[in-house]
């Protein structure tokens, strides 16, 4: 009878795959479901950007939600791979980052700058880098645009930081070393032409401030922090008679609704910024990259059609284009209702 020992790769891959078992169990199936559908519906967003930009149909499954190290990740998916990385500066605390295959961004940068991605390129040039970079940073503003939305409030993301891991490269998430991140993967095809992963990671602290968001926990310690102080004063009942009483209010003179009308005399020297937009133009990087002293660029507006005024970048007026003294000018024929204003913004 001959024995068969286990060699030492055999005993490494039981060794990890137990330590993924316990990672998974980090969270239960509630907090799973809560980031999967946060991850789903942020990840729809981007997508739709991804759509717009390329002018192609893009669809995602729906995501697979884990906890893994960050090493894990390189350890376990085929490199190279795109990272673009924000941090939260306003709504929520961490880091956000989206991890794409080269092969997919080459892909991606091929459509816009004008070719078919037919024959993705195994490195990224510079122009390349730099066209799928803006392509992820709008895929990633518009998740955060979502979740703002979703939690009814305000984000803001730091300025992306983009590098290429490659296989020999530690991934590391700025904040972060060797620590743990939710990872929500994705099923991502574009037409016939991409049909690979996309991941989106989280810190741990992004992520635990959006499970207790979404499951009220908030609410919680508030109700708990007042029930001492609701016990107290029935107690405080027994022992004495408090007698209630109708409030008394001065009525308001007339000077004094005059004075609060005058509040707004306050900011009326705050600058605000106004602008005119001439026209838009949509243009792939490949016509800008052509584009020389003498080019001219043809814009979305008729001439003679009224021009959008904004004043700190809301839609308020339109006018037409007028000459004063050899400069331009701009005479307000329409101020917009707010209702006209309200349909702007959707």
């Amino acid at each position: 009878m001959s024995n068969k020992f286990l060699s030492q790769d055999e005993i490494d891959a039981l060794l990890k795959m137990n330590d993924d078992i316990s990672e998974t169990e980090k969270i239960d199936d509630v907090a799973r479901d809560v980031l999967g559908e946060v991850g789903n519906i942020s990840m729809s967003n981007a997508a739709t950007a991804l759509s717009t930009l390329l002018n192609r149909k893009v669809n995602i499954t729906t995501p697979k939600v884990d906890i893994v190290p960050i090493n894990h990740i390189t350890e376990t998916f085929e490199m190279p791979y795109v990272l673009l990385q924000i941090r939260f500066d306003e709504g929520f605390v961490g880091s956000n980052a989206l991890l794409m295959d080269i092969k997919d961004a080459s892909i991606i940068s091929s459509i816009l700058m004008g070719g078919d991605g037919s024959n993705p390129n195994e490195e990224l040039s510079e122009i390349e880098l730099s066209a799928v970079s803006e392509v992820m940073n709008q895929m990633i503003g518009s998740a955060s645009t979502a979740l703002a939305t979703m939690f009814d409030k305000r984000v803001n993301i730091s300025p992306p930081i983009v590098k290429i891991i490659g296989h020999n490269d530690d991934l590391e998430i700025e904040g972060l070393k060797n620590d743990e991140v939710v990872r929500i993967a994705f099923r991502m095809t574009i037409d016939d032409l991409i049909d690979s992963e996309i991941m989106q990671l989280y810190s741990m602290e992004t992520a635990e401030q959006i499970i207790s968001q979404m499951m009220g926990d908030t609410e919680e310690v508030v109700e708990e922090e007042k029930a001492p102080e609701l016990e107290l004063v029935k107690e405080e009942s027994k022992e004495e008679v408090i007698e209630v009483s109708k409030p008394k209010f001065n009525k308001l003179s007339e000077k004094e609704t005059v004075k609060g009308k005058s509040n707004i005399d306050m900011i009326m020297d705050v600058p605000l910024e106004l602008d005119v937009i001439l026209g838009r133009s949509r243009r792939s990087i490949k016509e800008i990259l052509s584009f020389e002293p003498g080019s001219i660029i043809e814009l979305n507006e008729v001439v003679e059609e009224p021009l959008d005024i904004f004043v700190n970048g809301k839609l308020i007026a339109k006018g037409e284009v007028v000459v004063i003294d050899e400069k331009f000018g701009i005479r307000i024929t329409n101020i917009l209702s707010a209702k006209e204003r309200v349909k702007k913004l959707r």
